[in-house]
């Protein structure tokens, strides 16, 4: 019963896969082989994500980590958590498992919005492709809206939770 409950939303999604199967072999196909692909791509992103998650872990001080984005590093904290986010590499699901180790380590809850922010919406690299597609106007513009958004958002999400829902946030982060 315990596997059944832990694993729920698993056993549904088979499930409607199997359903999508017999009602239409080709779509059913198609939907098996993207689920399969993206499977992999986890099993192959995961077990790296993990080791330099360990590593940061051992080698970077809890003192250090609330020094650059702990509560008191204030507009360096922001800065800091925002480049992090920007240069980082791989999908915004690799990004949470740092978040919670910034968590554990000390980084105020504002710091890693701001960098979880700048994961999903920031990044270097595609900042590149997307000026030689849509070009420099744009994506200063785009950025510039997105860099705004998400320290508004940061701040506010910082304010709106009060002392006990951030203590259970970092709670939470510890068990991870």
């Amino acid at each position: 019963m315990y596997i059944l409950k832990r694993y729920k939303y698993v056993i549904v999604c088979i499930m409607i896969l199997l359903i999508m199967y017999l009602i239409n072999h080709e779509v059913g196909i198609l939907a098996i082989k993207g689920t399969l692909n993206n499977v992999w791509e986890l099993i192959k992103l995961v077990p790296p994500v993990f080791v330099l998650l360990g590593l940061m872990d051992i080698w970077i001080p809890r003192e250090r980590m609330m020094k650059f984005l702990g509560e008191e590093s204030g507009v360096k904290g922001g800065i800091v958590a925002f480049l992090i986010g920007s240069f980082a590499a791989g999908p915004i699901y690799a990004a949470f498992p740092v978040a919670a180790m910034f968590l554990r380590k000390g980084a105020s809850i504002k710091n890693v919005m701001i960098f979880t922010g700048a994961w999903a919406s920031t990044k270097v690299p595609m900042l590149l492709i997307e000026i030689s597609s849509l070009g420099i106007k744009f994506t200063l513009i785009r950025l510039t809206v997105e860099i705004i958004s998400i320290i508004i958002i940061a701040y506010i999400i910082n304010k709106s939770l009060s002392k006990d829902e951030k203590n259970e946030i970092y709670k939470n982060a510890k068990k991870l």
